[in-house]
């Protein structure tokens, strides 16, 4: 398919067996099936330090922020399963985007943000799904420029949901996971056209 949508994934948990992160597989396989190249990431594998002014001012942009924000700017889409960490956004999420929306060199910072269509996903231990986490996400994703889409999938009493294999046991909530994937791909489509 030309000009295939391009869809950045990433979770914003680091655990080895987070849930969000298997709620996120389901929705990359989804974004794929429509039609999407997806670059999945694993923001462990970036070592950000805390931001800090200070320490931007002294050393500029860390290397991995500016590798983060090349990823971002070659990609057309985001789908981000977020944790809810105290009714909140995650440290490494925030983290991360905070990095990312530095300015480096041209620019405000928000180039890798701005224009972006975005879905958000959560699966959390109780009973809320991760939707207050998920507010915030939300929040925060469109102050900075990103068209974030109103559906979203949210995972109640996620221990509970997969297999100890990472898949679903209900297939309806794997099915919704990988719809809002497809919508995605398919939103970046009609935005940017064929």
């Amino acid at each position: 398919m030309p000009n295939r949508p391009r869809i950045l994934a990433l979770a914003g948990s680091t655990r080895a067996g987070s849930y969000n992160r298997r709620l996120l597989a389901a929705a990359v396989r989804g974004a794929e099936a429509a039609g999407a190249e997806v670059t999945l990431i694993d923001l462990r594998d970036y070592g950000l330090p805390l931001y800090d002014a200070d320490l931007e001012a002294r050393e500029g942009l860390p290397a991995h922020a500016q590798a983060l924000k090349d990823l971002l700017l070659a990609h057309q889409g985001l789908l981000i399963a977020a944790p809810e960490y105290n009714s909140s956004i995650s440290g490494v999420l925030k983290n991360a985007i905070d990095w990312a929306s530095r300015p480096a060199g041209r620019g405000n910072g928000l180039e890798g943000f701005s224009g972006k269509v975005a879905a958000l996903l959560s699966a959390s231990t109780g009973r809320w799904g991760g939707v207050r986490g998920l507010a915030h996400v939300r929040a925060i994703l469109g102050v900075i420029g990103c068209l974030v889409l109103p559906e979203q999938v949210s995972i109640s009493f996620a221990a509970k949901a997969f297999t100890e294999t990472g898949e679903f046991i209900d297939p309806k909530e794997r099915a919704r996971a990988e719809a809002l994937g497809a919508t995605l791909a398919r939103t970046i489509t009609r935005l940017h056209g064929e």
